[in-house]
């Protein structure tokens, strides 16, 4: 009996034992898992708060993981290494202060509020901490931000900076010049000056400040965020903080023809747009300016200048704005050259496409070309790019990707020559004479200095005597390529093109066979067709001098 007693109580032991083990092994299962969910449930409610705030508030916020400079937070005064900033103003907050920051401060107003009376003036808006590096004290002109702490003011119209010792009352109520930019500025009481007008139904703008002031020359910023290497996110910000936001906008949210209406609110023949974008982007615009002739606002035509985001910038490179952007400028450096740049004419030209048979019955396709058009090798390059891009979009966010995979397509095409024979399957006309072909693979009518990404492809080695090329002079440089290596050889400037002659009017038919063809890199395969390219317009564009190349130089000394 006391044997089987001992058993009984030592089975009763191991099992309180296992239970105890079971229960420690779920209880170190369980709590991390409950401690993980937990975490994600509050992350989860925060960034729903978050959200919200940025929904409701008048400030331009983002999130940011880190800052890109020492940051303290503008309501704590703690230093922080990630949080919210404001686009507009400058603002830099921590989360848990990001709900105080939002109705403690106002940001940046694009028009003044209801004053009663017409306003040509306005004080300062400062705000405390942050400032940029390497500033200096509007008062005493030492460097401010110097202390690694919550300290100096940054007035967010005119840029100027000031010690928390040097601020005194009359600088609080003092009046904002609006910096090195006030050509550039709209101010917010001319805003609400026109809005009063309008309300009254007075259309006499010519006695409003800034208005009736003789070098003031508003910029509108049209940015394209999905361009090239994705840098317009970054550059609205800035260009809010240095301009009225009412000037920038995003074309993923507002198209080009309504952002361009505010022009009808400025000086006629003053208003300087700059697109930030690739040549398509400039186009799109161009196309909504067009719009404005249509609607009778023909005085309120802007000119315009071009930060160039896309891959190839041909246009922009014509213009003296260069090939590519990639932050090296700074954006006070791009808006005086957006003030320095001279004002030009640029062609733009009709291309319609009229298939053959159908009885005609056929609508024919009209496109607006600002660059070129082509048929041939450079076609499919950019029609099998275009495809590709269609199918991974994810992939292309890179200039550097892009121009690769253009260059894999022309490889492939060094092999295949899918666009032999060209001469048998077309003819070209230029201004109504009929042109004799030779061995040929493409052809690319020009209206730029530029083609294929920076390649000056009439003046191909620049040893041959040759008609100057220009985008201004109502005429269009016809030229023809053997392939794919010899588009390359062009390119490095071991070969040069068939130059096959310049003409007001050029007129190609495609006999047979489906081609690839382009307009400003915008690619379609074509069955049998006529092409026809005749002058459309011009466009009032703005050349900058400051980027000029040795190939520019010696052109224009021509």
């Amino acid at each position: 009996r006391g044997g089987s007693g001992m058993e009984g109580s030592g089975d009763a032991s191991w099992a309180v034992a296992d239970w105890r083990l079971a229960v420690w092994t779920l209880c170190s299962v369980l709590l991390p898992v409950l401690i993980t969910a937990w975490c994600s449930f509050q992350r989860s409610r925060r960034q729903l708060l978050i959200r919200d705030i940025f929904r409701k508030s008048k400030h331009d916020w983002h999130y940011t993981d880190l800052f890109g400079q020492p940051s303290y937070c503008c309501v704590c005064a703690q230093h922080i290494l990630r949080g919210a900033f404001c686009g507009c103003c400058g603002l830099r907050v921590s989360e848990r202060c990001l709900k105080k920051a939002d109705q403690r401060f106002l940001c940046k107003e694009i028009m003044m509020r209801g004053t009663g009376g017409a306003l040509s003036s306005m004080p300062h808006h400062w705000i405390r901490g942050n400032v940029p590096l390497c500033s200096c004290c509007m008062v005493c002109k030492q460097q401010c931000g110097t202390q690694p702490k919550l300290c100096d003011y940054r007035c967010v119209w005119c840029q100027y900076t000031v010690h928390d010792e040097c601020i005194v009352d009359c600088l609080r109520t003092e009046d904002c010049t609006f910096g090195e930019f006030k050509d550039l500025i709209i101010p917010p009481y001319y805003l609400s000056a026109i809005n009063q007008m309008r309300k009254e139904k007075r259309t006499s703008y010519e006695k409003v400040v800034p208005y009736c002031r003789k070098h003031w020359m508003p910029v509108i910023v049209l940015a394209n965020t999905r361009s090239g290497n994705n840098m317009g996110e970054t550059l609205l910000a800035e260009f809010k903080m240095l301009l009225n936001p009412v000037q920038v906008f995003d074309l993923r949210k507002i198209a080009p023809a309504k952002a361009l209406q505010l022009c009808t609110l400025l000086p006629c023949n003053a208003v300087r747009v700059l697109v930030c974008g690739g040549d398509g982007t400039v186009g799109w615009v161009l196309d909504a300016i067009d719009e404005m002739k249509i609607k009778e606002q023909e005085r309120y035509i802007p000119q315009v200048a071009i930060l160039p985001l896309g891959t190839g910038n041909d246009l922009s490179n014509t213009l003296g704005w260069g090939a590519g952007y990639a932050g090296e400028v700074p954006v006070e450096q791009i808006l005086r050259n957006v003030m320095e740049a001279d004002g030009i004419k640029l062609d733009r030209w009709k291309v319609q496409v009229t298939n053959k048979g159908y009885y005609n019955l056929r609508k024919p396709k009209v496109f607006t070309m600002n660059n070129y058009f082509s048929i041939g090798p450079d076609a499919l390059m950019a029609l099998n790019f275009h495809a590709h891009r269609e199918k991974t979009p994810s992939l292309f966010s890179s200039r550097i990707i892009n121009k690769a995979v253009y260059f894999f397509y022309g490889t492939k095409d060094c092999l295949v020559q899918e666009c032999k024979d060209l001469n048998k399957k077309v003819e070209l006309e230029l201004d109504g004479e009929r042109i004799e072909l030779p061995n040929l693979e493409g052809i690319i009518v020009l209206n730029i200095g530029y083609w294929g990404g920076g390649c000056r492809l009439w003046e191909g080695m620049g040893d041959e005597p040759y008609p100057l090329a220009r985008h201004d002079d109502g005429l269009l440089e016809v030229v023809g390529v053997h392939g794919s290596f010899h588009c390359a050889q062009i390119q490095v400037k071991l070969a040069n093109p068939v130059r096959l002659g310049q003409a007001h009017t050029v007129r190609l038919i495609l006999k047979s066979s489906k081609m690839p063809m382009q307009v400003d890199g915008e690619p379609w395969a074509q069955g049998p067709c006529t092409v026809t390219i005749t002058h459309k317009t011009h466009a009032l564009m703005l050349y900058h001098s400051g980027e000029q190349t040795d190939d520019d130089a010696s052109s224009l000394s021509e």
